[in-house]
């Protein structure tokens, strides 16, 4: 990944920690999900850099039901996110809501989210409807100086849409995998170079390039790297590079709106939070 602009990594090392506290807190006090919403609404703001008055938005209707927020960068939605109460547990029915959501608009970029762990999913609008897991992490135990662990949070970033960072990510979790790597082996040219390496471990050894990739698809791979639909999907990936088909390019999204005046808030959720825990030490 290239180097990240330097006020982003600050970005990240004076709100990060910050945040990690407030959801904590928040944790420990078990807030309800109006109270988590807040919270996120405010990490949309001062970790992934949106406007979170015009480009975060919690009245995005979906057939008559509204989610729980919505990144808009003018007139294009670029993420879709479910929020669960920082106490529940994030399981299967909610990443079906999730992607029902974005399915039924058509929204590709999902997120589903309790504020501490958080799942982004990218949705494969095939029939039936399909979906990927881009990345995956916990807000509280990001080490805002790794260089993997800003490269997840870039991708969520404002700036990021501009540079197709979330594209490029998950066109890296799609080629850098087990399944792919297991059908890069099975391929001609490895199958080629093992049966060249052989011969010249045993001089004069006659063995055919069927041999080399029976042995290897029966007795090296594990069967779950070349069966099922994962394993069928980096098969095609694998052969559609080796045919050398150019892939499309990605469309950029559109310019953002021009941001108007604040008007003056009420001490947010987060603030609240921050400010009663330290009023609790001084009161020890």
């Amino acid at each position: 990944m290239a180097k990240l602009p330097k006020k982003i990594t600050e970005r990240f090392q004076k709100s990060i920690p910050r945040f990690q506290k407030v959801l904590q807190i928040a944790k420990d006090r078990d807030v309800n999900e109006s109270d988590t919403v807040a919270i996120l609404n405010d990490i949309l703001g001062e970790i992934f850099g949106y406007d979170k008055y015009i480009e975060v938005t919690s009245e995005f209707a979906i057939r008559g039901t509204y989610c729980d927020l919505a990144i808009k960068i003018g007139e294009k939605v670029e993420f879709l996110i479910e929020a669960k109460a920082i106490g529940i547990e994030l399981k299967e029915q909610h990443v079906k809501q999730a992607i029902d959501y974005g399915a039924n608009h058509g929204v590709q970029w999902v997120i589903l989210t309790n504020g501490i762990e958080w799942r982004v999913y990218r949705i494969r609008f095939e029939k039936p409807i399909n979906y990927d897991l881009v990345c995956s992490f916990y807000f509280t135990e990001l080490n805002h100086k790794d260089e993997n662990t800003q490269e997840k949070l870039f991708l969520l970033c404002k700036e990021g849409l501009t540079k197709n960072a979330r594209e490029d990510y998950f066109d890296k979790v799609q080629s850098v995998n087990r399944y792919v790597i297991g059908n890069l082996i099975l391929s001609e040219p490895v199958v080629s170079v093992v049966r060249r390496e052989l011969r010249k471990l045993a001089d004069g050894l006659k063995v055919d390039a069927v041999e080399v990739e029976r042995i290897i698809r029966t007795e090296v791979l594990k069967r779950e790297i070349i069966e099922g639909d994962d394993a069928e999907a980096a098969s095609k990936r694998v052969t559609k590079f080796y045919k050398k088909s150019t892939a499309s390019k990605p469309r950029k999204p559109a310019s953002p709106k021009p941001a108007t005046e604040n008007q003056e808030q009420e001490e947010s959720v987060t603030d609240r939070l921050l400010r009663e825990a330290e009023e609790g030490k001084e009161q020890e």
